[in-house]
């Protein structure tokens, strides 16, 4: 596709805005990962037996994470539209809405965390990593309500283009885990050792004190004075809060499909052995790191193609569009180019183990092949949440990533011997066919908002 350059100019000043509004987001999602490492470093450092326990009852934590996640994105589009459309005043009512939605699902995220333990009994865990694991996952579920007002806070200011909080607030969150989680682990001054159970009432704490900094902040910065968020107390109401979970009951089994795939993915290499195991899950947290750089470009496209959409501009969403995509594109040509020439240098990191730093190297190279298949989808998907297009997507993602995705890499890592890299051949496959049906799926529904 050619462009004039006054095309060019406005494709540089649109990627400018995107940027802008992406990098916080990114760096924000990059600390909130960040959450989970410093409590498998320091579970490290307790003993083994801890670490294992802590990364079981990570694994488990963050599928609820996702659940989580997935309900409460259906803000930024709802709240971009609202201020594209000029109706602010609408922004602080839904809001209210939301807050309640997010006490419901952290309630429920916290009883099913309180239930957990028993998925361990049926999953065979030896006994004494179970009883560890449990604890830490009874101690982590009291974060849960705070978890999901923390999103329904940042999603707001996301909703609104002010992403720099994002950055503030996770970067913040990460640093004070570390001593907290350090003293609840090991014990300190009065504070008996807890192991981990500590690390799981140190991460509860610390999302707690997150969000009620967030609120705090909503409430008293220039940004948001105009909307009066906490000026008054309202009731839950069946209408809003129904037209939110609309958008986001799709949203949340999407990026929960999503999730659970790469779960999936490794219980199955578990069957090929300790190396296979060892060097998927090195690949997979670098390939994991690298995209939250997408993501934060996909996150900052639905803000900017709903606050397009709010106002009826349908020339600004492909221009949204176009950013992101040239955005993504640049963004995973660096991924990709880092896995390839430095991914046997970056597995050394985690392994003196020749055997696992090599086959996690080599997985990295097939991590590469996906990046762009994996930016477009995640950009896609970004844009049609916007839209406020959440169905069809979801099914869309299904079918790519269990019916193809899945069904691919057990065929070619079982069944054609590829072992491991057969099964990140099959994600790149699913990666790729969501990409072009989410693909085709924004642009044919913008040319049908055009029409309308």
């Amino acid at each position: 596709m050619t462009h004039s350059p006054s095309q060019w100019q406005r494709l540089k000043q649109e990627s400018r805005v995107s940027f802008k509004l992406a990098l916080p987001i990114a760096l924000g999602q990059l600390a909130s990962m960040a959450m989970s490492v410093v409590d498998t470093l320091l579970a490290g450092k307790h003993g083994s037996l801890t670490l294992a326990a802590v990364a079981l009852g990570s694994a488990i934590w963050s599928l609820a994470m996702l659940i989580c996640i997935g309900l409460m994105m259906a803000i930024p589009p709802t709240v971009s539209q609202l201020n594209g459309a000029g109706k602010r005043s609408e922004i602080g009512p839904i809001w209210r809405q939301s807050l309640w939605l997010a006490i419901g699902v952290g309630l429920l995220l916290m009883l099913f965390m309180r239930w957990s333990p028993q998925l361990l009994v049926w999953m065979e865990i030896a006994a004494q990593v179970r009883a560890p694991a449990g604890e830490f996952l009874r101690a982590i579920s009291w974060g849960a309500p705070a978890l999901a007002l923390f999103f329904a806070s940042r999603y707001l200011s996301e909703g609104l283009s002010w992403t720099k909080p994002t950055l503030v607030f996770g970067v913040a969150a990460l640093l004070l885990l570390i001593p907290v989680g350090y003293a609840l682990l090991f014990g300190f001054g009065p504070i008996p050792e807890l192991g981990a159970a500590g690390l799981g009432y140190a991460t509860a704490i610390v999302m707690w004190l997150e969000f009620i900094a967030f609120a705090v902040y909503l409430h008293r910065s220039r940004h948001f004075r105009d909307l009066a968020l906490l000026s008054r107390f309202e009731w839950p109401e069946f209408k809003p809060i129904k037209q939110l979970l609309l958008l986001g009951v799709p949203m949340g089994i999407a990026i929960f499909m999503e999730g659970s795939l790469f779960v999936a993915t490794a219980l199955l290499i578990g069957r090929l052995g300790a190396v296979d195991v060892a060097a998927h899950q090195i690949a997979l947290n670098v390939a994991s790191a690298s995209f939250m750089i997408p993501l934060g470009v996909a996150l900052a496209t639905t803000v900017r193609v709903g606050h397009a959409v709010g106002a009826r501009d349908y020339p600004a969403v492909r221009w949204a569009m176009k950013a992101g995509l040239f955005l993504v594109l640049i963004t995973q040509t660096l991924s990709a180019l880092m896995l390839v020439f430095a991914g046997h240098w970056i597995s050394s990191w985690y392994t003196d183990d020749a055997a696992i730093a090599g086959l996690a190297g080599t997985l990295m190279i097939y991590a590469a092949i996906f990046q762009y298949p994996d930016g477009i989808q995640a950009l896609s998907g970004g844009a049609l949440r916007g839209l406020k297009d959440t169905k069809i997507p979801m099914f869309i993602t299904v079918f790519a990533y269990w019916a193809v995705g899945l069904s691919a890499g057990v065929y070619l890592g079982l069944h054609q011997g590829l072992r491991a890299p057969g099964f990140w051949l099959g994600l790149s496959i699913g990666l790729s066919v969501a990409a072009i049906l989410l693909f085709y799926r924004f642009w044919r529904t913008v040319n049908r908002l055009e029409r309308a």
